[in-house]
């Protein structure tokens, strides 16, 4: 394996690690470290596909970490009111 397929194997592995602890009742959806987890677990398998230039996953892994971010600013809000 080369340092492009281990970062992506980091960030796809964060991604996984909180989708089972949220699966498994350990981590809520709404919660800061599990929104963290899936803004930098994209953004690191995203990073990982820009370098192995592959647009399908580019947009996947961006898309998934602009909506974590959405879904970090919305809790933001709401437990600031």
């Amino acid at each position: 394996m080369n340092i492009n397929d281990w970062i992506g194997f980091i960030g796809v592995s964060i991604l996984l690690i909180a989708f089972f602890l949220n699966l498994s009742n350990k981590m809520h959806k709404d919660s800061y470290s599990y929104i963290l987890m899936n803004i930098f677990g994209a953004g690191i398998a995203c990073l990982s596909s820009v370098l192995i230039n592959y647009l399908p996953f580019v947009v996947l892994e961006a898309c998934w970490t602009i909506v974590s971010v959405i879904a970090l600013v919305g809790v933001i809000r709401k437990k600031s009111v």
